[in-house]
């Protein structure tokens, strides 16, 4: 009987588990929740097995964006170790090595396990465990965990939630299979409390994003009978409603809400010194008329069929015209 790529990888990723003592946990730029919860939850198990484990995001990424100021970030480090060289690396949620926070850092020799689910990763470590039937890397996570016999508690149940909630879009996201479903009770059953987590993650909403909205709004343009709903947040939007770049997350979901929108985009100026002219390009597809991971690779960036993105120093009018281009090439 023939072993699938994905099974294997798996059973090499739990062999480096066990045959390793000590890691660091690494995960994408401006992290999410799926990021922030797979980081928790692997830290968690990987310190239940009473291994040598920390977690590293670099003190630019902190405080965590208000959603999940809640979590439990023990075992956290801002700077890394003195023993880089003899942990094993562990890449979660990473599409590729451009923009993560240690890219560089780590030397030629290093062992890296890179546990992802997007279908474009680049498959650039020395494991490479890529799963993109998994709803999120959070769901990865709990399977290596029921594997390895642990249960999940506490903080690591509510960090499993959290990436498993947020990359589900709330289970409405069109990657929300059965065994997301499955591991949502599993979790529940272990004590996590649902309303709770909503409420942290979805209300108590700054009055300044509620403003930064508006301005989202206000902006916002269709094109070509509607295919493409658009709209810009500018570095003067931000400074004038107080907001931070975080307050941004959720807004391209109003535009993609629109009727017969086949693409959503938001163009943001991307803050913070050293950003220049730098602008964050994030797509959001309705169905799979339109892969806008496509888009985004064509640009640099990646990410899946219906969520993905791109930095980019376009201008506004190259940036719609590139887009708009894209877009009727797949639906021609």
């Amino acid at each position: 009987m023939s072993v699938s790529t994905t099974t294997a990888s798996r059973e090499q990723v739990l062999e480096e588990i066990v045959g390793a003592e000590r890691f660091l946990l690494v995960t994408h730029e401006g992290p999410d929740g799926d990021a922030v919860g797979s980081l928790i939850a692997m830290r968690g198990a990987l310190a239940e097995l009473g291994k040598d484990v920390v977690m590293f995001l670099p003190a630019s990424e902190l405080p965590l964006p208000y959603e999940y100021a809640f979590l439990s970030l023990d075992g956290l480090v801002t700077e890394l170790p003195g023993d880089l060289d003899e942990r094993t690396l562990v890449f979660l949620d990473c599409g590729n090595l451009e923009r993560n926070p240690i890219a560089g850092a780590e030397s030629d020799g290093a062992h890296v396990l890179n546990i992802d689910h997007h279908h474009d990763n680049t498959r650039f470590g020395t494991v490479n465990h890529v799963d993109d039937a998994a709803s999120c890397t959070a769901e990865i996570i709990w399977d290596i965990m029921g594997a390895l016999g642990l249960r999940a508690q506490g903080d690591v149940a509510d960090a499993l939630y959290v990436g498993l909630v947020t990359d589900t879009g709330r289970f409405m996201y069109d990657n929300t299979g059965s065994r997301a479903h499955v591991m949502a009770a599993e979790l529940i059953q272990a004590g996590v409390d649902t309303h709770d987590i909503y409420r942290h993650l979805y209300e108590g909403m700054p009055f300044a994003k509620l403003q930064l909205l508006a301005r989202a709004l206000d902006k916002a343009q269709c094109f070509d009978d509607g295919h493409l709903t658009l709209s810009w947040l500018s570095g003067a939007d931000f400074a004038e409603t107080g907001s931070v770049e975080s307050y941004s997350e959720g807004v391209i979901d109003h535009l993609r809400a629109v009727e017969g929108t086949k693409v959503a985009a938001l163009i943001r100026d991307r803050l913070g010194p050293g950003r220049g002219d730098e602008r964050k390009v994030s797509l959001r597809a309705t169905d799979d008329d339109v892969d806008v991971s496509r888009i985004a690779r064509a640009q640099g960036g990646g990410g899946h069929r219906r969520a993905a993105g791109f930095t980019t120093r376009l201008g506004d009018a190259e940036l719609v015209t590139f887009l708009r281009a894209a877009i009727a090439r797949q639906l021609a």
